[in-house]
């Protein structure tokens, strides 16, 4: 591992120590429990990830994190966001300040080692996910997961200090008591692993019950369910967006993507080998050219093949100036036709990611980009020409983002142009609109609807990449949702036949009371006259 991964998990054990100790003068433990100020406790933990919303978002989301039962809020540290250059680093300051919010909230942000006693399943936690991205309560999970806090914490002191017993009544249907034998206290919970079939269980004196498959039953005492995983009664809200009435309809300025130096193989620096995309950029950028050249000797245009093997995850390719053809995917092997002129002829390949792997084994080690290629052509079917050795011209970047097109504040404004007829469907476009701030408190979000691959701004702040016209399969989903069973990436799949987002959530600290501005890079070709501003209110159902 490299040494900021290790600086990374020493930076999170240390976040948890000190936020452990701002909220109580003792901290210990045993094989049962986290013992607080001479009291055991259990801890229920929550992430939130703080640079994936604003600071002025923070305390919302931890008020509403303690309001749903949680004790403890853990994040990671996001190393990329707090020194995105060498030795310019600010942690301390955002570190400082989600530490104390949660302090104010007398909230402990543990992570690590023996301070998790138990952890309820990824599976469960990914489904039943609290909140939605513009920060509304998610129900009826939010719900359905305070009552569970609530129905757990009856039973704290007992849990963390008191004898267990399981019982095997069949067909995987089993009862794990907790009892103290001093005060003869007892808390029980009472689980049903069948896939299929519902069980009805006699408990002779403390009563009988019925438990779905799949589920757990909370018995406070042993004699009183409290909570049931299958059994939710929570109030259950629909995400409603409502268009905003702008006055009138969105006017958009454009500009060019300018590539004429990368097509004719102006780079910054060069290299005879394909590199790594990650070690070329530095995540300056999503973006990085790798540009070389070819001798045609003869004196009459070839026909060939270009073949590029790419680790992810978007490849375009210019022959010539003339774009062949693009592809994405991790791994993908790329080939198309090409025409090869007499004389100098230009390869220009862009790469694009669009986030890195996030997990599995060395998973910062994993390649982008062409990583060694081969890059290779194959002229009139005779044997293939291998270019991975070549002198490879590289460049950073877009030039759009050199002058920082994506800021109101550029001082290359004069760049933007105005037309009767928008150009769309075109790559590598620029957009630019003014919008008003819409009235009220509730969420914003930006409707990209019509828009291909790309970028959004709302007065120079990110609002993130964006790729709509990437269709999710229109085969997998179903009416009907079994949560029985363990989790399958396939189980209860939803969206099908439409993009993974759509809309996206404008923060209202981006947005000030006079013009706000909507910059868009479009990479694939879209239409920006679909776009329109909603605001997001919940509803029951």
């Amino acid at each position: 591992m490299s040494s900021s991964y290790w600086t990374e998990i020493l930076l999170i054990l240390n976040l948890s120590f000190v936020c452990l100790l701002s909220s109580a003068t003792q901290v210990d433990y045993d094989a049962n429990a986290i013992i607080i100020n001479g009291e055991r406790r259990v801890i229920f933990s929550g992430a939130i990830h703080y640079p994936r919303s604003t600071s002025q978002m923070w305390p919302d989301l931890i008020r509403k994190a303690k309001d749903g039962g949680l004790d403890a809020i853990e994040t990671y540290i996001f190393w990329n966001a707090h020194e995105p250059q060498r030795h310019q680093n600010e942690m301390q300051i955002f570190i400082t300040k989600i530490v104390n919010m949660c302090k104010e909230a007398n909230l402990f942000a543990p992570q690590g080692g023996p301070i998790i006693l138990a952890q309820i399943e990824n599976e469960y936690g990914n489904i039943m996910g609290p909140y939605k991205e513009a920060g509304n309560l998610n129900q009826p999970k939010w719900g359905h997961l305070k009552q569970l806090h609530e129905a757990i914490k009856l039973g704290e002191k007992i849990l963390t200090s008191g004898n267990v017993t399981t019982k095997q009544f069949g067909n995987g249907v089993n009862l794990t008591t907790y009892s103290n034998t001093t005060s003869g206290e007892r808390f029980c919970f009472l689980s049903n692993t069948n896939t299929s079939q519902d069980a009805n269980v006699d408990l002779q004196q403390d009563g009988k019950y019925f438990v779905p498959a799949w589920s757990v039953s909370i018995l406070h005492g042993c004699n009183k369910e409290v909570y049931n995983t299958a059994k939710v009664n929570t109030e259950t809200t629909v995400m409603v967006k409502k268009p905003i009435e702008l006055g009138t309809k969105l006017s958009w300025m454009w500009a060019q993507e300018t590539i004429r130096d990368t097509l004719h193989g102006k780079g910054r620096f060069n290299a005879t080998k394909l590199i790594e995309q990650k070690e070329a950029t530095s995540d300056e950028s999503d973006y990085l050219w790798y540009m070389t050249s070819i001798e045609n000797m003869g004196k009459s245009s070839h026909n060939a093949t270009l073949y590029v093997k790419s680790s992810g995850q978007v490849l375009h390719a210019y022959v010539n100036s003339k774009h062949i053809g693009s592809q994405f995917g991790y791994d993908f092997e790329f080939k198309q036709p090409a025409i090869l002129r007499p004389g100098k002829n230009f390869l220009t390949l862009l790469s694009a990611t669009v986030g890195l792997q996030n997990y599995g084994e060395f998973f910062d080690l994993g390649p982008e980009g062409l990583a060694g290629g081969p890059v290779e052509l194959n002229v009139d079917g005779m044997a293939s020409l291998n270019l991975s050795s070549n002198i490879w011209n590289y460049k950073v970047g877009l030039n759009g983002e050199a002058k920082r097109l994506y800021d109101p504040n550029s001082p290359h404004a004069h760049i933007w142009k105005t037309s009767k007829k928008l150009p769309i469907g075109k790559p590598m476009k620029w957009y630019k609109t003014s919008f008003k701030i819409p009235p009220g408190t509730s969420p914003v979000v930006v409707d990209l609807q019509g828009m291909g691959k790309g970028h959004a701004w709302v007065n120079g702040n990110s609002l993130g990449r964006y790729w709509p016209s990437q269709i999710a399969d229109t085969n997998g989903c179903s009416d009907t949702c079994d949560y029985r069973g363990e989790y399958k990436p396939e189980k209860c799949v939803t969206n099908c036949g439409n993009p993974s987002q759509r809309w996206y959530h404008v923060p209202r600290s981006f947005l000030n009371d006079g013009t706000n501005t909507l910059i868009l890079f479009e990479e694939m070709g879209g239409n920006p006259s679909h776009v329109s501003f909603q605001t997001v209110v919940a509803a029951a159902v």
